[in-house]
C-alpha cells in the first residue's frame, strides 16, 4: 500500500496532449466526491451507489467502472480522509457475516468539503461553504467573514481562490489543506491572482467616471 505522502489526489489532473482535458481518473475522482458533497441517500452513497450513479449519467454498465471506484475510495479519498464511512447498511442477501456487518456508506470529511468547494461542477458549494466554517477552528474563522461577503459579491472570484488553494495541494506544493491557511498560497507562484490584485488595488484608485468606463470595457471583452 501506498505511503499517504506517495498518493495523489486527481481532480485536477490533465491529459499532456489534449490541453486542458480531464483525464478519466479526474472525472471519476470529482464525480465521487460531487456525489457525497450532495445530498444522496446512504444508499447511494456506497461503492455500488456511487458507481451506478455515475455509471447511469455516462450510459454505461456500473460493474464495468466499479473497480475503478473502489480504487479512488480505498487508496486514494479513504486513506487521505477526504472521506470516510457514515455507517453501514445491512444486507438482505450474500453470506451471513457480510449481511451482519453491512456495508459501508460514506461522506465527506472537513478536507473533503473543503476540497469539494473546488470543483465547479458542483451545485451545493454556498451550502458546503457554510458546513466549512461550522466546522472550522477559530485560527480558520478569520477568513470566514471576508470570503462570506467576497461570496455576495464575486462567486466565481472566490470559489477560484479554492480552486487555487486545493490545486496547489494536489500539485503538491502546498503540503496539508488543513488548517485553511490562505496564506499558504504565497509558497506558490500564480500570475493570475497577482493580476486580480494588481486589477482590484488600481480600480479602487479609479474615481466614479474611470469605474464606469472599466465596467463598461471589461463587459466588451466578457
Amino acid at each position: 500500500m501506498k505511503e499517504k505522502s506517495d498518493i495523489k489526489l486527481a481532480i485536477f489532473d490533465t491529459f499532456k496532449t489534449k490541453g486542458d482535458e480531464l483525464t478519466g481518473e479526474a472525472n471519476r475522482q470529482r464525480a465521487i466526491i460531487t456525489i457525497l458533497a450532495s445530498n444522496a441517500n446512504p444508499a447511494e452513497r456506497t461503492r455500488t451507489g456511487i458507481s451506478q450513479r455515475i455509471a447511469k449519467k455516462q450510459g454505461i454498465a456500473w460493474k464495468n467502472i466499479y473497480s475503478g471506484i473502489f480504487r479512488d475510495m480505498d487508496e486514494i479519498l479513504l486513506p487521505i480522509k477526504i472521506a470516510e464511512e457514515d455507517g453501514r447498511l445491512p444486507l438482505k442477501r450474500g453470506p451471513k457475516a457480510l449481511q451482519e456487518i453491512g456495508i459501508p456508506y460514506y461522506h465527506l470529511t472537513k478536507k473533503g468539503i473543503l476540497i469539494a468547494l473546488s470543483i465547479s461542477e458542483i451545485k451545493n458549494r454556498e451550502n458546503l461553504l457554510k458546513d466549512f466554517f461550522a466546522k472550522s477552528e477559530s485560527a480558520e474563522k478569520d477568513f470566514e467573514k471576508i470570503i462570506s461577503s467576497l461570496l455576495k459579491t464575486s462567486p466565481n472570484f472566490t470559489y477560484s481562490i479554492f480552486q487555487k488553494y486545493v490545486k496547489a495541494f494536489c500539485d503538491k506544493k502546498i503540503k496539508d489543506l488543513l488548517p485553511f491557511d490562505l496564506s499558504k498560497l504565497r509558497e506558490i507562484s500564480d500570475e493570475s491572482l497577482g493580476i486580480q490584485k494588481e486589477f482590484l488595488e488600481a480600480f479602487l484608485k479609479l474615481s466614479k467616471q474611470e469605474k464606469n468606463d472599466a465596467i463598461r470595457f471589461l463587459n466588451e471583452v466578457t
